[in-house]
């Protein structure tokens, strides 16, 4: 039986468990899976076996202490500025926010 193709929610799944050290079994625990299989569903969803519900994917990032968009960018650099971006407070992503405009707008920086 062939192996399934990583899909994209997979290899941020892996990316983001591997970034805190979290193994399957453990996250799956975290996110309210039985012990008894908790490793076998993260694996599945890692390799694309199975895809997550939105719900699930919630629970994920939470105990990940990330943003469920970053699961979705099809970009990779984007996934990153989602990761950079939560971590500032909400006067530092105000002022980011204003660059990005000035920037696209074509102002002087």
């Amino acid at each position: 039986m062939p192996k399934p193709t990583q899909t994209l929610f997979g290899r941020r799944l892996r990316e983001a468990r591997a970034r805190v050290g979290i193994a399957q079994d453990k996250l799956g625990v975290m996110i309210g899976l039985d012990e008894g299989c908790s490793s076998a569903r993260m694996s599945r969803y890692e390799t694309g076996a199975h895809e997550p519900t939105f719900r699930d994917v919630e629970k994920i990032a939470q105990a990940l202490g990330i943003s469920s968009a970053y699961f979705f960018c099809n970009d990779d650099l984007l996934a990153e500025l989602v990761l950079d971006f939560e971590k500032l407070s909400p006067a530092q992503c105000q002022a980011v926010l204003g660059y990005i405009s000035r920037l696209i707008e074509g102002d002087q920086l």
